[in-house]
């Protein structure tokens, strides 16, 4: 796909530190691909929508956000069914650098700093989720400026991004951005192999240092994060059970099963059940 670029000076006035926009997809992609001269994160609020990104065809879902470099080439088509509302929230190159230097030990080579060949991508649980909406909420009726901005990006960062398991401030900086990478579906269907190669070192040193900061072996650690996909789709989507485990990269489907309960208590059929409750009708 094509690529032209877009401008944040066509969008914000000079003293004006970002743009906010919450809107719904086209149901077709558009001509051509776009990259940036800013910064951008956007969340997925309602619905599914095709994203084609660096090249990458990727599927996102309610409660996944996303961090995008001025690089990084894309293009969106909302699900025909579904349709997909968006919340978009783009800021100038100067605000992302001064908070790299700031905050340098928490953001440096994670979130819109991420070096890997696709942006960032975090799946929200209900609490996380919810909390992005009321922040997002928030700048949306606030004042333009520089202020705002930062303060935004900041609770996004500290209060709602996923932070991959077992990951803290003291973990090897390689390390964090490949088990942010594996947060990507294209990343974790590819099991402790994908794991390794986002990392880009030699297996026994990923084991190793899995093992070390984690506490489980990269199998473990990538299906892990494989059921909490699961079960994120199952409590969310209609989408049929058998789908969800070849989505999610697992070929057996007896393995997948042991390792649901095991880690949530139930089974898939019972953890659907569960939350597939209507607020409004619980009241």
């Amino acid at each position: 796909m094509q690529t032209t670029r877009f401008y944040i000076d066509s969008y914000i006035a000079p003293r004006e530190a970002f743009h906010f926009a919450r809107k719904h997809l086209a149901k077709r992609y558009p001509e051509r691909a776009h990259d940036h001269d800013y910064y951008e994160v956007f969340l997925i609020e309602h619905g599914t929508a095709s994203h084609w990104i660096n090249g990458v065809a990727q599927t996102l879902e309610a409660g996944q956000l996303m961090f995008m470099r001025p690089s990084d080439s894309h293009a969106f088509c909302a699900n025909r069914k579904t349709g997909c509302q968006i919340i978009n929230v783009m800021f100038r190159e100067d605000t992302a650098r001064h908070l790299v230097t700031r905050y340098g030990d928490t953001i440096a080579g994670r979130f819109f700093d991420a070096s890997g060949p696709l942006p960032e991508l975090h799946t929200l649980g209900p609490s996380r989720f919810a909390r992005a909406i009321t922040i997002a909420e928030q700048l949306q009726t606030a004042e333009r400026s520089l202020a705002r901005i930062e303060e935004f990006l900041l609770a996004l960062i500290n209060r709602v991004a996923h932070l991959p398991i077992g990951v803290s401030a003291s973990t090897p900086r390689w390390f964090a951005a490949a088990c942010s990478a594996a947060l990507s579906p294209e990343i974790f269907r590819l099991g402790a192999p994908g794991l390794v190669a986002a990392a880009g070192r030699s297996h026994e040193h990923v084991c190793r240092t899995c093992k070390s900061v984690t506490g489980f072996t990269p199998s473990e650690y990538i299906n892990r994060i494989r059921i909490e996909h699961a079960a994120q789709l199952l409590r969310s989507t209609e989408t049929p059970v058998d789908e969800i485990i070849e989505g999610c990269g697992f070929e057996n489907v007896s393995y997948f099963y042991r390792l649901f309960r095991k880690q949530i208590g139930m089974t898939p059929r019972e953890y659907r059940v569960e939350n597939d409750r209507d607020p409004f009708e619980m009241l």
